[in-house]
């Protein structure tokens, strides 16, 4: 599943190419695509409006139109892709759900495990009264994006408040990173990454860190996101790409996800993957000391 860095990575292509731009038509060809929106009608009016401002909070994605009192929501599930397009193509791809035709070019919707959607959703204030997210100057954000924390490349991310909480659950660290009310965009490739960088164990409370530790290792996340971005994001296979079909390069530098086996590029001791939660959490068993380390979990 795209993480934050893909999102971004995919919102900093369709600002190059949507922001002032006129959507023209929505051509809507799955149905399970636009599931969430209660009345169709409600998406295909905001047909003919100007795009401002391509927005983010953590992997959500929203267009903000000009005078639209909603927001053009896109989430890409497990697998969904905005490709850029100067003309529309002749023949469009297998698994098109959705064609955004805008007054020049076109973003077509391609979702080949359809768990990704549309939707045109109300705009709410902020409740801090700052920008909705990454990407816009307006203090609304879309309605249905409003139960998720801000995440950690968002420039008005509160720091010391999100920490503090964070101090506050006795739940494991990797656990809370991923729990998108307390900041949001964390998925388990990031999660493992950033409590490697920051020699945390996973499964530590999050309540035996430092407020200042929290706070550091939420930094640490961003800096580890931000570099992914600069590479264009993680590619595993073919499902994520950017929105020129470019596959990411951030694999190549990833130091714990997906390496078990591999020797820690700290202290060559071999990585591990443990089960924590019900998801798989690799990690550097010397680096990453906890009180109680569960026992690895081998792939043979």
């Amino acid at each position: 599943m795209p993480e934050l860095p893909e999102v971004e990575t995919i919102r900093l292509g369709l600002r190059s190419h949507l922001e002032g731009r006129r959507l023209e038509d929505l051509e809507v060809f799955s149905a399970r695509a636009v599931r969430r929106v209660s009345d169709l009608a409600d998406l295909l009016s905001l047909a003919g409006r100007r795009i401002d401002e391509v927005a983010r909070r953590g992997k959500f994605l929203w267009l903000v139109l000009d005078g639209a009192p909603r927001a053009l929501v896109l989430h890409l599930g497990m697998s969904g892709q905005l490709l850029v397009h100067a003309e529309p193509p002749s023949d469009l791809p297998r698994h098109t759900a959705v064609v955004l035709h805008l007054d020049r070019g076109t973003v077509l919707f391609v979702d080949q495990r359809t768990f990704g959607h549309l939707d045109a959703v109300p705009l709410v204030p902020t409740p801090d009264g700052r920008p909705g997210g990454a990407g816009t100057t307006r203090p609304v954000m879309p309605a249905t994006v409003a139960h998720i924390g801000r995440d950690p490349l968002d420039p008005s991310l509160d720091l010391p408040a999100v920490a503090g909480r964070m101090h506050r659950t006795t739940s494991a660290v990797k656990r809370v990173l991923l729990d998108q009310r307390y900041v949001s965009g964390i998925g388990n490739i990031y999660a493992d990454e950033t409590l490697w960088h920051a020699r945390v164990h996973p499964e530590r409370p999050a309540a035996t860190l430092s407020v200042g530790e929290l706070e550091g290792l939420v930094r640490t996340a961003g800096e580890v996101m931000a570099e992914a971005v600069r590479v264009g994001g993680t590619s595993f296979d073919a499902l994520y790409v950017d929105t020129m079909g470019q596959a990411g390069y951030f694999a190549r530098q990833l130091r714990a996800y997906g390496r078990t086996g591999q020797p820690c590029g700290r202290c060559g001791t071999l990585i591990e993957r443990h089960v924590i939660g019900g998801r798989s959490s690799h990690l550097c068993p010397r680096c990453q000391r906890s009180m109680r380390v569960p026992s690895p979990i081998t792939d043979n």
